[in-house]
């Protein structure tokens, strides 16, 4: 099976690494650059330190050729640039084609979810979302995770779900693409407010309860918006939460963490290459 990735970050890449075991895999990335590295080196130390990538992977620059012939693509764009780089892509994706969204976050200036940015500019495509606790790096390292698939048909999500799962990730299915979105995105509320207390110094069972109340907050906020209460209960949105919550690894909850040290939100943000959501 042909994938692309669209997106070299370390989720898109970890994603198109794994993927290449199994399927024809094209990664394509905004900077060339990145783009020599991987097909030259298989390493994309930027994000990934010096974890190797799939010999058989291959990086693209040019938008067309890493889409022509793809049977799914995966778009993990940060949700600011996701619109922009989907109207570029568009006249290069077939109509029918599934389209699997792997970003937390809403557009600003719409506040649209990821998959309604799909339906926006890809005429014909299927969105579908893959979210869960899924730290890249330590999906590079070997070990083991698991992700939701969701698609509004769960016939569409069997066939994609038996095309993505590996030993070592294991895909579950879900129908509920809104709830499975908004725990991405919402969660991401919950870590920053998590880091700042442990940045704080207030302890283990501060953390609990903003965890475990966090949780509360946004499943009635998700059921509000249309989402199944159950999806909040599972990997995509307890499993989330605790790892996005707890793990020196999560951007988000590492902002908070150094907005309680005492730093300004400007600077953290300048400071980082990768995406806090």
């Amino acid at each position: 099976m042909n994938i692309t990735v669209l997106g070299a970050g370390s989720w898109g890449t970890t994603l198109a690494h794994l993927m290449s075991r199994k399927h024809s895999v094209s990664l394509w990335a905004r900077s060339a650059a990145s783009v020599n590295e991987i097909n030259d080196h298989k390493t994309l130390t930027r994000y990934l330190d010096d974890a190797s990538l799939h010999p058989d992977l291959t990086a693209h620059h040019d938008l067309e050729a890493s889409l022509s012939g793809a049977e799914i693509i995966i778009v993990a764009i940060p949700s600011q640039s996701f619109r922009q780089v989907l109207a570029e892509a568009s006249r290069f994706v077939t109509a029918g084609t599934p389209m699997i969204s792997v970003s937390k976050g809403l557009e600003l200036t719409s506040r649209r979810r990821m998959t309604e940015i799909i339906r926006d500019e890809c005429e014909g495509a299927v969105a579908g979302v893959l979210t869960g606790p899924n730290l890249a790096k330590e999906i590079m390292a070997g070990f083991a995770a698991a992700s939701v698939l969701a698609f509004d048909d769960d016939d569409v999500t069997a066939d994609i779900q038996e095309a993505l799962h590996t030993p070592l990730f294991r895909i579950y299915r879900n129908t509920d693409v809104v709830g499975c979105e908004l725990c991405g995105v919402l969660k991401n509320v919950i870590a920053i407010a998590t880091g700042m207390s442990d940045g704080l110094g207030a302890g283990d069972n501060t953390r609990s309860a903003l965890i475990t109340r966090g949780l509360a907050e946004i499943s009635r906020l998700g059921i509000a918006l249309g989402a199944a209460p159950e999806t909040f209960a599972g990997l995509a949105g307890m499993g989330d939460l605790v790892a996005t919550c707890t793990s020196a690894k999560s951007r988000n909850r590492t902002v908070g963490y150094r907005l309680g040290q005492g730093e300004r939100i400007d600077d953290i943000l300048a400071s980082m290459f990768m995406v806090a959501e």
